[in-house]
């Protein structure tokens, strides 16, 4: 699939060879691509000041190399949690503080930016792929863009979407494929790791992967994960919660940071045979 209309420019590996590295937080020294493996874990949402930063200084010790947390939730059911707000955020900032971590949260529309000035990467989710308004405001803001596949997005859309943000003057984009919406119902959605080669193929553009979303359960996020690696992902977005039975959110696919330091060992161990081979 060449992007025969140019419709993606910036994004393609035809304008620039290189892969691209994105510094998201330089007083951390982290920054994802150029053949590292960044994994960025934690819960699906902020639930109080003590849980985030519990889990912040395990994962931390487990090899995390940034801390997710939601704030705005965007739920399904109107009667499901929805986060915290503005008060998750200045918990998760408290939680970078006590471990460290740069940390990684979801917006949800471009009235809220202002609120995460202190936030290291912006995660735009699925649902919100091509809201171009909010891409564009995202496109002057010069801070580091996680950027989600749409539910139903086709690759050349998702790869359109960070060229809108791009377009506006931020290079700083890391793709994550979550997971499309197929006939299956085995599973959350269905993880699409055929587009981590293509991606590759097609952008310069740094890829995650995130297996929690994707699988939508706990038992099938370490095999997603290692396939994933396998597949030449630059990274992982791992849910991690200290005790996934009562979380607020998204229970079902988080695993606990025992598991967390398995699936990272285990991560780093295939990626050293890749190496090897």
């Amino acid at each position: 699939m060449e992007d025969a209309d140019g419709s993606f420019r910036m994004a393609s590996r035809k304008f620039r060879r290189e892969d691209t590295v994105v510094e998201i937080a330089a007083s951390y020294g982290a920054a994802i691509g150029g053949g590292g493996f960044f994994v960025i874990a934690g819960p699906c949402s902020v639930e109080t000041e003590a849980q985030i930063c519990a889990i912040a200084r395990e994962i931390k010790a487990l090899g995390a190399q940034a801390l997710r947390g939601g704030a705005f939730k965007p739920r399904s059911s109107p009667y499901s949690f929805q986060g915290l707000g503005a008060d998750g955020l200045t918990m998760l900032l408290k939680a970078r503080a006590a471990s460290g971590l740069p940390v990684v949260s979801e917006i949800m529309e471009a009235s809220q930016l202002p609120l995460f000035a202190e936030v290291d990467v912006i995660q735009v989710g699925a649902r919100n792929m091509q809201n171009f308004e909010l891409l564009r405001e995202l496109g002057k803001s010069g801070k580091p863009v996680l950027l989600k596949r749409g539910l139903s997005s086709t690759i050349r859309e998702w790869l359109m979407s960070a060229e809108h943000i791009m377009a506006g003057g931020n290079p700083n984009v890391i793709l994550c494929e979550r997971g499309i919406r197929t006939f299956e119902t085995a599973t959350r959605s269905t993880l699409d790791l055929s587009a981590i080669p293509v991606v590759k193929e097609l952008s310069h553009l740094p890829i995650l992967a995130d297996p929690s979303h994707a699988t939508g359960c706990a038992r099938y996020v370490e095999s997603m994960a290692l396939a994933a690696a396998a597949a030449g992902a630059d990274g992982l977005l791992i849910e991690v919660h200290n005790d996934p039975g009562a979380a607020l959110c998204d229970g079902p696919q988080s695993i606990t940071p025992a598991g967390f330091g398995r699936l990272r060992a285990k991560a780093e161990a295939l990626r050293a045979a890749l190496r090897d081979s």
